[in-house]
């Protein structure tokens, strides 16, 4: 299989899963989880296929190119590491997928859990293989995202909300510095390839910036792998199902920090800062998080402190710039992934089956549960380091690791040998109290379930794991010694020291040192088992350190004291007061650059003077004063003045020979127009201009006073003639080499049209265009949504009067003389029959815009504009239940499917090779027509069309049923006489229809 495809399948496929299954029905429980398992295996199966290049030393790359003149492009590669980490993420989660299947309830939404975790595996195994530290970014945020989904999917627990949260927040902030940090380090190296950046060792650790690159990426590393002092968002991640605990902590999210700072290890260790900031943070952790996983009541709330105490270890380990603490820490990475998933389906083995996790209600389960008790029992065991199990292994390799450190700082040096052994004592004594506290002792009472054993197949994962465990602890040089070596290679290169995976090394301190450790372990916790069993609220020495109450207190400033504060102080329910802050900070910035700067006068002289252009700008002008005078207390009359100085811009664009601009211009001023009408049907009504008191008064009306008029005609004067000023400024000098005269040369050659500005916005420069119908897609989900939930003022509920002169208003019917009752649009005959003809007459127009605006003046843009107005008119003519019932709209359809096509025209261009967004133009030849010039920026441009309609269509059908839902709920009034006749439909009724 080619390098390329497998890569991108690795990564491709868990997605594309993700997507069908979010498709599939609430009760597809099978074949969502068949469809996750299924992708799993096949992943691991490349996994596997991948094994023979990696164990040779080679490296898997595929790079594509997106925009190679900035050096960004996606690249994909699997080395040793690597190669690791994906086969830990697809085998572990293969397991995972089938323990879930039989985990999760049936009245879950199984399908939408099962969508969220291959998201998360394709995000994870993007972050591993990604070979662009930029693209590694991006996926460690994506990892970030789909862990909320995970946390939060028992959405309805409000632990699980709170925890999702806070592990978004602290994983996602932790991204932002990591991605601060591979910006500085590609500002060093002046690349972001990672085999580039890996390369350059010394250039980084001797550059000035190296310290300000080392804090930004370990904050990234930290924050995700839950060390001091951002540890405390992983036990309240323990809300989320149990098959998400396991896969979080075992192969996944926690171990994507430790990953990176193995993976930047050639690079950024070997300091004494490293030494300080990582060995620092890992020896805090696994003594701190060790000693409160002793004191948890809940089976998942103690494995997930020990979980943190084990990536301090391998935390520690990575800091003590030993190649050999190096080798040691990447083989603990694999028999923690090993043990920890094993105890924590076994917990949830337990959970599910009692319906409790509280150690202080469970006991004596191994009379019910005998083969889980037998399976816990061994997980935890390697758990604790017992020898002849793979935790015992790497513990001993730490140990020697602890004994040799090297450092400046020799007193830390000194207590390492000793905080290894109290760590490993704390991780004997929880280990003790997970097995003794769930599986020896009296039989459970009151428990919400009757224990006994799960199905085979929801045991079997287990089963599985801990045979890896007996395995590994037993032959290690023969089952993962080959893949170890595979992995630390490629990290350390030609410099792997000799390690050794005997089973016995003779007599010696690392040895006695476990045996110190076991004992003073099982002291530790007969010693507490009594007060254990009682159950404390919060380890002893730091009840008052309770992080989440610090993180609550910390949040609960930023997000309501602090912004509380800075809203009494720069903000406003108004927006005049905002509008002068931002016109003010803009003349200020701009007077600060022409005082710097300086200018001065032109080397141009003026032109004449065309009188006809001259009047129309005057025209437009007093437009312009006339709609800033009217908008305080005339709407209507501002809005109408405002579409004049529009059609002048108009005007002088056709004017100076730019007949793009100036179709944009006339269909966006017709849209924004009507857009505009029908929202200020929803502003509250003003009074007559009274007695008010200047500046108004809460419940009264505001009266502008003469000091507030002045002030906001110099703020408007400042800044209307400085950019006026600026303006003459650019047309009286001599303009520099223009960029135009470039795509101009280009357009026909290189795009196939000879209509320039089509040509920069569909090609040359496509991407912006890309990222611009992205905004306003999300301009248009942001308008939607807050119409829908907008309540007009009570004075705006009621049906216009207009309307109701014409009839009863609610559903659009007048009343003729002789008392029949005739629709609205009626009275509006010759209109509504002329709008309904040029419907079609319309969307003819808009596709030969379209169709033409590669080589003429049209384009995706305006023809999406023109099929707005086309549907527009017919709102305004028959009303919003007559179109829709004859015009199946489904805007969001629009929506998406432009968004679809136009970055799938992007993407289709890796299909041949070439960049992100390359266009191919050629000439196609038809029969009895000839040659016609084809490009693919057409396909492009049919999905800015597509986005365009439906991003207007959209705002214009939530301003729509806004009208309908107030028409319907308005309070019932007094008929006139005329009007009598008629029963009214019962308000009520009407009011629960909408």
């Amino acid at each position: 299989m080619p390098d390329a495809l497998l890569l991108v399948s690795l990564v491709g496929l868990p997605f594309a899963a993700a997507l069908i299954a979010g498709l599939l029905p609430s009760a597809s429980r099978n074949l969502a989880a068949g469809l996750a398992g299924g992708v799993s295996l096949v992943c691991l199966a490349l996994v596997w296929a991948a094994y023979p290049t990696v164990s040779a030393g080679g490296v898997l790359r595929a790079e594509f190119a997106w925009m190679p003149t900035l050096g960004l492009n996606m690249v994909l590669r699997i080395d040793g590491f690597a190669w690791l980490f994906t086969g830990l993420i697809s085998g572990i989660g293969a397991l995972v997928v089938l323990y879930a299947r039989y985990y999760m309830s049936a009245e879950d939404p199984v399908p939408r859990f099962f969508s969220f975790l291959l998201a998360f595996m394709g995000a994870m195994t993007g972050v591993v293989i990604s070979g662009n530290l930029i693209q590694l970014a991006f996926f460690w945020e994506l990892t970030s995202l789909f862990s909320f989904l995970l946390i939060g999917y028992w959405h309805h627990s409000a632990a699980a909300r709170d925890g999702a949260r806070m592990a978004l927040t602290i994983t996602a902030t932790g991204g932002l510095a990591l991605f601060g940090g591979v910006l500085v380090l590609g500002h060093i190296v002046g690349s972001y390839d990672l085999d580039v950046v890996l390369a350059s060792g010394d250039l980084i650790r001797e550059h000035p910036l190296y310290l300000v690159a080392l804090v930004l990426v370990l904050l990234g590393a930290l924050t995700k792998s839950a060390q001091f002092p951002f540890h405390f968002w992983l036990p309240h991640a323990m809300a989320a199902p149990t098959p998400v605990s396991a896969y979080l902590h075992s192969a996944t999210l926690v171990k994507a920090g430790v990953f990176l700072m193995a993976r930047l290890w050639p690079v950024l260790s070997g300091t004494e800062e490293w030494f300080l900031l990582v060995g620092g943070a890992g020896l805090i952790t696994m003594l701190m998080a060790a000693y409160i996983a002793i004191f948890q009541n809940d089976l998942k709330g103690l494995l997930a402190y020990s979980t943190i105490s084990h990536l301090g270890l391998i935390t520690l380990l990575l800091g003590l710039n030993s190649e050999l603490a190096l080798v040691a820490a990447v083989f603990h990475i694999m028999n923690h992934a090993a043990f920890k998933a094993s105890l924590f389906m076994a917990a949830g083995i337990i959970d599910h089956e009692t319906g409790t996790r509280d150690i202080r209600r469970l006991s004596g389960l191994n009379r019910s549960m005998p083969f889980t008790a037998r399976l816990a029992l061994v997980a935890a065991a390697a758990m604790a380091g017992v020898p002849l199990l793979n935790g015992f292994l790497s513990k001993e390799m730490f140990f020697a690791e602890a004994l040799t450190a090297e450092t400046q700082m020799h007193g830390l040096a000194n207590i390492l040998p000793f905080a290894a052994m109290l760590a490993s004592a704390f991780a004997v004594a929880y280990s003790l109290r997970f097995i003794h506290g769930a599986f020896f002792g009296p039989d459970p009472v009151d428990l919400p379930r009757k224990p006994h054993e799960p199905e085979t197949w929801m045991r079997f994962p287990v089963e599985i794991l801990v045979l890896i465990c007996i395995m590994v602890g037993v032959l290690p040089a023969a089952t993962v010694g080959p893949f170890l070596a595979v992995a630390v290679q490629s990290v350390l290169g030609e410099q792997v020291p000799y390690y050794s995976l005997s089973v016995w090394h003779g007599f010696n301190l690392p040895l006695l040192m476990s045996v110190v450790a076991l004992a003073l372990g099982v002291a530790l916790y007969m010693m507490l088992a009594t007060r254990l069993r009682r159950g404390l609220d919060w380890p002893p020495l730091f009840r008052g350190l309770e992080a989440r109450r610090i993180f609550d207190r910390v949040m609960v400033f930023l997000s309501w004291r602090m912004a509380r504060r800075l809203e009494l102080i720069f903000g406003t329910r108004r927006l005049q007061p905002q509008l002068r802050l931002i016109v003010g900070a803009g003349i200020i910035a701009g007077a600060a650059a022409i005082w710097a700067g300086g200018i001065g006068p032109g080397n141009l002289g003026a032109s004449p003077v065309d009188p006809v252009l001259a009047l129309v700008w005057v025209v437009g002008a007093a437009c312009a004063i006339g709609a800033a005078w009217q908008a305080k207390f005339h709407r209507l009359a501002a809005l109408i003045l405002l579409g004049g100085a529009g059609l002048v811009v108009c005007v002088t664009f056709v004017w100076f020979s730019a007949p793009d601009l100036a179709l944009t211009q006339l269909t966006v001023e017709v849209v924004t127009t009507v857009l505009l009408l029908l929202g200020l049907r929803w502003l509250p009504k003003r009074l007559p201009d009274a007695k008010g008191v200047a500046g108004g008064v809460e419940g009264g009306t505001e009266v502008m006073t003469l000091g507030r008029r002045i002030r906001d005609l110099a703020l408007a004067v400042g800044a209307g003639g400085g950019l006026a000023a600026l303006s003459y400024a650019v047309m009286v000098r001599t303009p520099p080499d223009l960029l135009a005269l470039d795509f101009l040369a280009r357009a026909y050659s290189e795009g196939g049209g000879t209509n320039a500005v089509n040509v920069i916005l569909v090609d040359f420069r496509g991407f912006d265009t890309l990222g611009e119908i992205f905004v306003v897609a999300a301009v248009a989900l942001t308008t939607f949504a807050l119409l829908r939930r907008f309540r007009p003022a009570a004075d705006s509920v009621e049906v216009p009067e207009q309307q109701r002169d014409q009839g009863d208003g609610a559903a659009g019917a007048v009343m003729t003389g002789n008392g029949e009752w005739r629709p609205g649009s009626d009275w509006l005959l010759l209109p509504f029959t002329l709008t309904r003809l040029l419907f079609p007459v319309m969307l003819v127009v808009a596709v030969f815009l379209l169709l033409r605006g590669h080589d003429l003046a049209g384009g995706g843009f305006a023809a999406g504009m023109v099929v707005a107005i086309a549907i527009i008119l017919q709102y305004m003519i028959g009303g919003t239940d007559w179109t829709e019932d004859r015009l199946r709209l489904r805007p969001p359809l629009w929506l998406g499917g432009g968004l679809l096509i136009s970055a799938g025209t992007g993407l289709g261009a890796w299909l041949f090779g070439r960049p992100f967004m390359t266009s191919y133009f050629a000439y196609a030849e038809l029969p009895l027509i000839g040659q016609v010039p084809t490009a693919s920026a057409l396909i492009f441009d049919i999905g800015v069309f597509m986005l365009v309609v439906g991003a207007t269509l959209l705002m214009l059908v939530a301003l729509a049923h806004q009208s309908v839902r107030a028409h319907r709920a308005a309070p019932p009034r007094e008929k006139p006489p005329a009007m009598a006749r008629r029963d009214p439909a019962p308000v009520a009724a009407a009011a629960g229809e909408g």
